[in-house]
């Protein structure tokens, strides 16, 4: 009972529902061993006494570690938090902006208050105000209730000697800027407290109207420019065509992440070095202003490396090659080497400059990373002792002055590529498009990569990010993730959270959050043992949305976020209430609290990017030919005979095509694969969903996924450029001359909108969707 009291205290879960029906309990030994990645020691009975003693000594004050104000009509919200403080308490709240506000309450009222209930009350240390998502099922007894759930805001009121929150707030508190504060309280009795302020609008920005877009991975789009694998170059001309020509409102593109360097480097784009920074393999060497002043000297080789670049893209688009990032980077490194002595100009310069000065440490502790990584291997545990644990540490500082000419070198390549990404969201922008370039948030780091070197105190060490065993997978998934600290980030008042998506989100119209739900709960799975030995640890949500929703706004950009798979009964409530977009797949929307079949357009919700398909699901032609269970065959991956694989395939296209047809959807015939693919997009168009994304491959009849789940040397994943019907890649220029990509846009332009939304639609119960 005390491991899993002093469990639930900290957010860690000791059983879990991997289905509906159905509890599991969590091993002790998960449970311990996760509570010592928090820095809890519960390794013996005596050792979880005295972390509950600890904790219960903690709790006794007067603020939460973090306390978050919501913006409304009239300005921002007294938070519920704030319930319960004496009356006569003085509030003082220094903004990130510099002035301090200081304001108090009325004194207590002597005859509502005796000695005992004008005590500070008591409040948990790593909640904000009471969740709107229920805890994991199990995680907790009634009896083992942590204090937040026992006496905080949820009650029925402040108790007698106390006030209200809007009392002790008063007027003052609705003059509060947005952004990350400092709060304050002193009692009357001289008790002191403080904790982080996130005052938050009550919604992320809204993009205008309805739209649709593209939803491509940038390294498979080729052009007749690019050096073997599509750039930054191809991404505005995709825009400004797209835009211009096809009334494109946005274009969402893979993770831009800086990668691992490697031999080989790994090609998967949610797997990166460092979500902070881009990686400069994706510029276009010769959109950089410096590479038309090359001097003559060097002219030649620059020359000779075009030439090697034609002949990759040609390996690519002719001879069946795959994408070889290793070798793309090779070459473009070299020709940036060539092209960084050319002097900046002043403006440049200044930019320059004022780019160091924004990212700071930030980008002096990356570019240290990439310079040692050069040195001592890109793996950050197999360092010398001295430069692993600290990037402040005197032998850091000095291998950092050692290498300084390296350090500038990858903070200008950082520079360089946040200039093209601006350059392209500029391009998406004045084509017209209403969002622009939509970037993808991977779901964390690698364990070795530079955020897990430089931000060690943020993650949990030993521990790794998954998913539990459910209908899909039975033995779970481990993702080799390390997962964020919930009490490190509260800790740091959530800046390295903020900071992620602040640089992020300058150069989007919107972000795609990958596995939403960690906003929630993430399952941690310990080192060394298997997925199914993991465990859910809670994250403060209200937290993380406040920040999401400040950053967010601050950038004008709107958020989606992909909530496909097992997701907890209020999850997908509590992102709706913030303005977060959904996604919805055409072929996982079904009825699945009733008749099982395809759920009605008009049932669909409104605030989702509604799409046929991912990048790690099959293409719209391969799920109507059945090639994606051939594939699967082909490679050794089915887990049942191939007749009933076959099957069962067949059946679930007919009853979509079969509904379609009864929909008046497809005119073509159940027998013609392109207008089968424009049918599926027409109901997309039927649907309220604000946002429609058209995966590029399927308006050439690409059958090949992009990445193929569960398999690594058997499939080339993320290595594939846009091919058509027939596995021939199709390059950027031929997409714009493409009948068939402009027959399946036609469907979207004389489509009109849709009638007002319906009610919130009836989703599918956990684990009926794969994770």
């Amino acid at each position: 009972m005390g491991l899993a009291r002093l469990a639930a205290l900290h957010g860690v879960a000791t059983s879990y529902q991997p289905s509906a029906h159905r509890t599991l309990q969590v091993p002790d030994d998960t449970v311990i061993a996760v509570l010592a990645a928090l820095g809890i020691d519960a390794r013996t009975p005596e050792a979880v006494r005295t972390a509950l003693e600890a904790h219960e000594a903690a709790a006794r004050r007067l603020l939460p570690t973090t306390v978050v104000s919501w913006t409304g009509e009239d300005g921002p919200q007294p938070p519920p938090a704030l319930a319960g403080l004496p009356a006569g308490t003085v509030l003082r709240v220094g903004t990130e902006q510099g002035p301090a506000v200081e304001w108090g309450s009325p004194p207590p009222d002597p005859s509502q208050a005796s000695p005992s209930q004008a005590s500070p009350s008591q409040a948990s240390p790593s909640q904000t105000s009471p969740s709107q998502v229920p805890p994991p099922p199990g995680s907790r007894s009634p009896s083992e209730a942590p204090p937040h759930e026992e006496e905080g805001a949820a009650g029925p009121g402040p108790a007698p000697g106390s006030v209200a929150p809007s009392s002790v707030a008063g007027e003052g508190w609705r003059q509060l800027p947005l952004g990350v504060h400092r709060l304050s309280a002193r009692t009357p009795d001289g008790t002191e407290d403080a904790a982080t302020l996130v005052v938050a609008p009550g919604r992320v920005p809204q993009q205008p109207g309805r739209t649709y877009g593209l939803l491509v991975q940038l390294y498979s789009l080729l052009s007749r420019r690019s050096w073997g694998m599509g750039d930054l170059g191809d991404l505005a001309e995709l825009a400004a065509w797209s835009g211009r020509s096809l009334g494109v409102g946005f274009v969402q593109i893979n993770p831009l992440h800086a990668a691992v360097p490697g031999a080989p480097t790994d090609p998967s784009p949610y797997r990166p070095s460092s979500r902070r920074f881009p990686d400069p393999v994706h510029l276009r060497v010769e959109d950089v202003p410096e590479y038309a002043h090359v001097p003559a000297g060097d002219r030649a080789r620059l020359d000779g490396l075009l030439e090697r670049a034609a002949a990759l893209r040609d390996g690519v688009l002719n001879k069946g090659g795959l994408i070889d990032r290793d070798a793309v980077w090779e070459l473009k490194k070299e020709a940036l080497e060539l092209v960084r002595p050319v002097p900046l100009g002043p403006g440049r310069r200044a930019a320059y400059c004022d780019f160091l000065a924004e990212q700071g440490t930030a980008l002096e502790d990356h570019a240290t990373w990439c310079a040692l990584a050069e040195v001592h291997g890109s793996d950050w545990h197999a360092w010398p002792a001295e430069l692993r644990d600290d990037p402040r540490s005197a032998a850091v500082e000095r291998a950092r002055d050692e290498l300084c000419d390296r350090v500038d070198l990858y903070c200008w390549l950082a520079w360089l590529t946040d200039c093209q990404l601006a350059a392209a969201q500029h391009a998406a922008r004045e084509a017209g498009m209403p969002v622009g370039i939509v970037h993808d948030l991977a779901v964390g780091v690698h364990p070795g990569g530079a955020d897990a070197w430089a931000q060690q105190d943020a993650y949990a060490r030993g521990m790794s990010v998954g998913a539990p065993p459910d209908a899909f997978n039975a033995l779970g998934q481990d993702w080799g993730l390390p997962p964020w600290r919930p009490d490190a980030l509260a800790a740091a008042a959530y800046a390295p959270f903020r900071g992620l998506l602040r640089g992020l989100l300058r150069n989007a119209g919107a972000l795609r959050i990958d596995h939403v739900m960690g906003l929630f709960r993430l399952w941690w799975v310990p080192e060394g043992r298997p997925p199914t030995d993991g465990t859910y640890v809670r994250y403060d949500a209200d937290a993380m949305l406040a920040v999401l929703a400040l950053e967010a706004h601050l950038a004008g950009a709107s958020v989606i976020g992909e909530d496909l798979g097992t997701v907890e009964p209020g999850v997908r409530d509590a992102l709706a209430e913030r303005g977060v977009s959904g996604t919805s797949v055409l072929w996982f929307e079904r009825d699945w609290t009733g008749t099982d079949e395809p759920l009605p357009p008009e049932a669909w919700r409104e605030h989702c990017l509604a799409t046929a398909t991912t990048h790690d699901l099959p293409s719209t032609a391969a799920r109507l030919t059945g090639e994606h269970v051939a594939l699967r065959h082909r490679l050794g991956l089915l887990t049942r005979p191939l007749a009933d694989e076959r099957a069962e395939a067949s059946v679930e296209v007919a009853d979509w095509l079969s509904y379609l047809v009864r929909l008046g959807l497809l005119p073509e015939g159940t027998g013609d694969e392109e207008g089968g693919i424009r049918a599926v997009y027409r109901f997309l168009l039927r649907t309220p969903a604000r946002m429609v994304g058209i995966w590029l491959p399927d308006a050439v009849g690409d059958r090949r996924p992009q990445n193929l789940p569960g398999t690594w040397d058997q499939y080339p994943n993320w290595r594939l450029p846009v091919a058509d019907a027939e596995g021939r890649p199709v390059t950027l220029e031929e997409l714009a001359a493409s009948p068939r990509l402009h027959d399946l846009i036609d469907v979207f332009r004389t489509r009109a909108a849709p009638s007002a939304p319906p009610a919130e639609p009836p989703m599918a119960p956990p684990g009926a969707r794969p994770a």
